[in-house]
């Protein structure tokens, strides 16, 4: 596939629908944005593949032709492989605009051909594409679960499960214990990973839990978290999709709590 940025977009014409952009992608010619090769990036995508990329940065493009589509729109409408091959693109084309120069000595960075990473001839510093780790996790009480509105969600007013970074020298168990006393005052029990799931906003790998109430009134940060209660799961707030980890691990609790009350 071939992908082209522009104001963190991805530029397609004006006349492909969201279902067809993969196909539109993989037939995409780069001459229409740049005649210089050195511009272009090729490097290998997640399933074994060569895919290229071209970031214009803040160029302006002719806006009657082509259309710029934010990530958060592509999530709802592409299957989950082809987002996820946008999204590797998109990321990598944000590490090399963040990357042009040393962190160490400043001097001018260069990529590495055989590898996505970028090197600095003067202090052999070379770096990666940053991943960041976060914890996401559904807490449950008898047959309630815990959801939250945060400050981002306020203006979609979505309630979702708690989650937050992983901070140095802490294991995923103990970031998740750490957030939800931070963010909500209670302590939890009986915790097990769920899943994981790759989230380009901007660079994160969120990893999912499940967790039961151990104690504590709900108090919340005020901070990041603005409201939080215990909701029954027959009369849920806005929650997001199950295309989020965050919908999933909802539908998962809901599943579990509806199943014991059968059984």
């Amino acid at each position: 596939m071939k992908f082209v940025f522009a104001h963190d977009k991805l530029v397609i014409k004006q006349s492909v629908d969201h279902g067809a952009i993969p196909e539109f992608l993989r037939n995409l010619n780069l001459n229409e944005f740049s005649s210089s090769y050195e511009d272009v990036v090729k490097y290998s995508a997640l399933n074994g593949r060569h895919h290229h990329l071209l970031d214009l940065h803040k160029s302006q493009v002719d806006e009657e032709s082509w259309q710029l589509v934010s990530l958060r729109e592509l999530l709802f409408s592409l299957p989950d492989q082809d987002f996820a091959s946008v999204a590797q693109a998109w990321q990598y084309a944000q590490f090399l605009k963040t990357h042009r120069y040393c962190g160490q000595c400043g001097s001018q960075m260069y990529r590495v051909h055989w590898e996505m990473a970028t090197h600095c001839h003067k202090c052999q510093h070379r770096c990666y594409p940053r991943v960041s780790p976060c914890i996401i996790v559904a807490v449950r009480k008898d047959d309630k679960i815990l959801l939250a509105q945060g400050a981002h969600h306020k203006t979609r007013d979505m309630h979702s499960t708690l989650a937050g970074f992983v901070e140095s020298a802490e294991s995923l168990e103990q970031a998740v214990h750490r957030e939800v006393f931070e963010e909500v005052g209670i302590q939890i029990k009986n915790l097990r990973y769920f899943d994981s799931q790759p989230w380009p906003f901007p660079h994160s790998l969120m990893c999912g839990y499940l967790a039961d109430y151990a104690s504590g009134d709900i108090k919340v940060d005020e901070k990041e978290i603005l409201n939080a209660d215990w909701f029954d799961v027959d009369h849920l707030p806005n929650t997001p999709p199950t295309v989020s980890i965050a919908g999933r691990l909802i539908k998962a609790t809901i599943e579990l709590i509806k199943g014991e009350q059968i059984g």
